[in-house]
């Protein structure tokens, strides 16, 4: 199922009656393809959780209209919209089973819609499968650990076979370990079903590594929507270059003039001698913000980056070298190099060379990126 927001816009009186409304999600136009599965991402009060909550129709849009396949939802309510919604906090019914919990959305169709007791049970189990949880279903939800009442939420909402599925930051409340593992799930069992899901997090790392695409949101605005490599490879603005990567991508004041790149004093790179600055930017004279990514540094005593050495992690496969630089003022610079670079520890300096795909020019004052 298709789903199709249309200018959707959703503004909060402010509380206090002073002071501007807030708004919250600002004309977002998106059609998230049938059964793929995208990530809403931002950090908070970006206004992701409030797009969740407009598609599944806990709250009404200010304007703007919603389309599940070819059918407007805007004014549907959310137990008419065919929607499954995983909470972060689980929200599972204490006194129940497991069984029971994932029985109940079962237990409340009426008319056409009622199955029998035999027909539920089948349901139930089945979704129980799917998130390999079988073997707990006659246990309460305090007898089991997060991530099993993770996958019972998920069981729950997916019981009724959703036409999309939504999950709101369901995996906040879990352990690195778990977290990992409970995401992985989650991918399995979105391709097994085909049914769209949603995912809001503000978790760079779980968007990336689980979905098909991106959108990227800053107060209520959705700042680029892609394939994540593209988007981490291709950011349209400094945001979304800082938002994504880990450790974050090194910002530095620089100027271009004849045809190089300066930070501070150093011409640290000749965009004429590189095909991927336009001939207009290398004949610029201009301030800019340059976003050097921590995987753009190599190590190279002949290199005209000059930074000051301050530690240097190995970390088995790659080495963080934590360094500054006058250019990025109260802000430690990271480089992740190869385990075959060695940076001498004793010195108090160490030079690098660039990799220029790795190096992102943004405009001073707009922030936009400079192509």
């Amino acid at each position: 199922m298709k789903v199709v927001l249309d200018h959707l816009t959703k503004i909060f009186p402010n509380r206090n009656k002073k002071g501007p409304d807030v708004v919250a999600v600002d004309d977002f136009t998106f059609e998230i393809p049938d059964g793929k599965l995208i990530g809403l991402l931002g950090p908070s009060g970006c206004g992701k959780s409030t797009t969740l909550n407009l598609i599944s129709g806990l709250e009404t849009p200010t304007s703007g209209r919603i389309y599940f396949g070819d059918d407007d939802v805007t004014d549907l309510p959310p137990e008419n919209r065919g929607i499954g919604l995983v909470f972060q906090n689980y929200a599972l019914y204490p006194h129940m089973t497991v069984r029971q919990n994932i029985l109940f959305p079962l237990q409340n169709l009426k008319g056409e819609a009622k199955l029998s007791k035999e027909v539920m049970e089948e349901k139930a189990l089945h979704a129980a499968k799917l998130v390999q949880i079988e073997d707990y279903m006659d246990r309460k939800p305090a007898q089991l650990s997060g991530g099993q009442q993770q996958r019972v939420a998920i069981a729950r909402a997916l019981v009724k076979m959703p036409q999309v599925l939504l999950l709101d930051e369901p995996l906040s409340n879990l352990d690195a370990r778990l977290r990992l593992q409970t995401r992985e799930e989650i991918r399995r069992i979105q391709r097994e079903t085909g049914i769209t899901t949603i995912f809001v997090t503000h978790d760079q790392e779980e968007a990336m590594s689980i979905t098909d695409m991106i959108v990227v949101m800053s107060a209520g605005v959705v700042q680029q929507i892609g394939k994540p490599q593209d988007v981490y490879d291709d950011p349209t603005n400094l945001f979304v270059a800082k938002f994504l990567g880990t450790p974050a991508i090194n910002v530095f004041e620089g100027r271009i003039k004849d045809g190089k790149l300066f930070i501070g004093e150093d011409d640290v790179l000749d965009l004429a001698g590189s095909d991927i600055f336009s001939e207009e930017l290398q004949k610029a004279d201009r301030p800019v913000w340059a976003g050097i990514r921590p995987e753009g540094f190599i190590p190279d005593d002949a290199g005209m980056m000059s930074c000051g050495l301050t530690a240097v992690e190995v970390m088995g496969r790659d080495t963080s070298v934590v360094c500054t630089h006058s250019a990025c003022p109260g802000q430690s610079i990271r480089a992740i190099i190869g385990a075959e670079y060695k940076v001498d520890e004793s010195k108090p300096t160490v030079n690098f060379r660039l990799r220029p795909n790795k190096v992102y020019l943004f405009d001073k004052e707009t922030e936009k990126r400079i192509y």
